[in-house]
């Protein structure tokens, strides 16, 4: 039976927010202020990646209603793993430092997850600040070539974009959630063939709205190198070896000849062991969703490895 949709401006106890942040004291704060403000009024945890700028100190005595979690080290991306362990809400919205998600959307986001019980993740349209531009990704996700079933409600996704995204918890953590391997950077991917082989559909809903405004606080140099290096451990550990070998030689050919793709590469190659005992070949019927991506990603703009 299809649930009904909780009333549109009170608070909303099928949602969860879960945030990561690292060194980044003052836009935590301002994207918790936001949170805060929220019509769903959504259970908020924090994971801070051992932060020595006094970030866990500021949350506790600004935010005492906030779960906060003080990792002594930088989990990554498996902080939100940490995150959704905490909660009980049966879908759990993602929010980087440096995004917010709109009034409204989280609500919109929680009513399509509990309409469609297959669907595990919800990613919306990112506005970019300041000014409110489009992301261009947004056009990608809009006209995903991934075929679904017809009961989507909107454009059926291969991959999806974690600071955009809400989740089902039980399918989330029914694929164990984001892998410590891969640590931070292009980390969704993996997670997306793990949850459509069990399975499970992703979605785009352009009425689902997050704000994005970089941060200036981030390492450039690994965020790249481990962009680079997960891209190519993804082939290698899901795709059959004639796709792996095509999507390695693509990924490469948009990334600058420097000593960063090197390193990349190198990082790679000394994981080559992990990913022969951890190599599982997608299903056929996932396969083909990744092969009707590889136009689209060898075209895109938004997913090249040179920035």
């Amino acid at each position: 039976m299809t649930a009904a949709p909780h009333t549109p401006m009170g608070p909303d106890d099928r949602m969860a927010v879960v945030m990561i942040t690292h060194n980044r004291r003052d836009e935590a704060l301002l994207a918790l202020s936001r949170l805060r403000d929220l019509p769903e009024r959504p259970h908020v945890v924090v994971v801070d990646n051992g932060s020595d700028d006094g970030s866990a100190a500021a949350i506790r005595e600004r935010f005492p209603e906030v779960e906060l979690v003080a990792s002594p080290v930088n989990l990554g991306a498996v902080g939100r793993n940490v995150g959704v362990d905490r909660v009980e809400a049966p879908f759990v919205a993602f929010c980087d430092d440096d995004t917010w998600w709109e009034p409204g959307a989280l609500r919109k986001a929680a009513d399509a997850l509990a309409a469609h019980p297959r669907l595990s993740v919800v990613t919306g349209k990112i506005l970019v600040e300041p000014g409110g531009r489009e992301d261009p990704i947004n056009a990608e996700l809009l006209h995903s070539p991934v075929e679904g079933p017809d009961w989507m409600p909107g454009p059926t996704l291969g991959s999806f974009l974690a600071g955009a995204s809400v989740v089902r918890r039980i399918a989330f953590t029914g694929v164990g959630g984001f892998s410590e391997r891969l640590w931070l950077g292009g980390e969704e991917e993996l997670l997306a063939a793990d949850l459509a082989t069990a399975g499970w559909e992703l979605v785009h809903l352009p009425d689902v709205v997050v704000h994005h405004q970089a941060s200036t606080q981030r390492d450039t140099v690994l965020r790249r190198r481990h962009g680079l290096r997960n891209a190519l451990w993804f082939l290698w550990l899901r795709r059959p070896v004639r796709a792996a070998l095509r999507r390695s030689r693509d990924v490469l050919a948009t990334a600058p000849r420097d000593r960063i793709t090197l390193l990349a590469v190198l990082d790679a190659v000394r994981g080559a062991g992990w990913v022969l005992r951890e190599r599982r070949r997608l299903p056929e019927n996932v396969e083909r969703r990744f092969r009707a991506l590889e136009e689209s990603q060898r075209s895109s703009a938004a997913r090249r490895y040179g920035r």
